[in-house]
């Protein structure tokens, strides 16, 4: 596929308390989906989108991942791993890390997403934009998970994932894209949260946005994992 691509970060590093006992023993991100640990089918999407290098943001069980991932060439993909270290450094901070490996432009999106969108179409708009962040929407109405964005002509006017007003028919997708200097700026080896990485670039005016239209699956609960393998059944054409 040819067109805008840039290297994606894959955060990784969490600890995914909420899908214990599951988790207990392995990552998130090595879940198995019909057969294959969820990062198996991750990594193939990006693929078929036309990314060719990605860098995994791991801490809790990351060597389990690396192991597994290797260095991506049977997911037609260079990917190198970066480590969190002894202290938990939050999305922000994991991204902050892992800069030098990335370049001067990147997508970043979590571990545990699934995203079947044109990461074509999002590369292009973020580097039309000339914002040094950019935020992908779906409007969602509150049918897969609470909507946390308010959005109208292409700009959004609010965004907080903990206090929704009515207003908020979108929800943060999951997929972002960033220039390097957004996180260079942020101390090197202080725990930040990308949420507030956001927050204070729509406060400056400088957050892009682009509304994808396909649905977003994840894997951060039970009922996500169901519907996640479900869809990744239909697109094999299995029941």
């Amino acid at each position: 596929m040819s067109g805008c691509t840039l290297p994606v970060a894959i955060l990784s590093g969490g600890l995914a308390t909420r899908l214990r006992p599951l988790t207990e023993a392995i990552p998130k991100a090595l879940l198995e989906l019909n057969g294959e640990p969820f990062i198996a089918h991750q990594l193939r999407l990006l693929s078929s989108r036309g990314i060719e290098r990605v860098v995994l943001c791991v801490g809790y069980r990351g060597e389990m991942i690396r192991d597994f991932v290797g260095d991506g060439g049977r997911f037609g993909l260079h990917v190198a791993v970066v480590f969190d270290g002894p202290i938990l450094l939050g999305t922000a901070g994991a991204i902050r890390h892992a800069v030098p490996l990335l370049g001067e432009n990147f997508f970043v999106l979590y571990g545990d997403s699934y995203l079947p969108c044109d990461y074509s179409a999002v590369c292009s708009a973020f580097l039309r934009s000339g914002k040094p962040g950019l935020i992908t929407v779906f409007r969602n109405e509150g049918q897969f998970d609470t909507s946390n964005v308010e959005f109208r002509d292409g700009q959004i006017l609010r965004y907080d994932k903990k206090n929704s007003t009515p207003e908020m028919h979108h929800i943060d997708y999951g997929l972002g894209a960033f220039h390097a200097d957004v996180f260079t700026a942020l101390p090197e080896g202080v725990p930040c949260d990308l949420a507030t990485v956001y927050q204070n670039f729509l406060s400056a005016e400088e957050l892009a946005a682009f509304e994808v239209p396909e649905r977003f699956y994840e894997i951060g609960s039970l009922q996500g994992i169901e519907e996640t393998a479900a869809y990744l059944r239909r697109a094999r054409g299995q029941r």
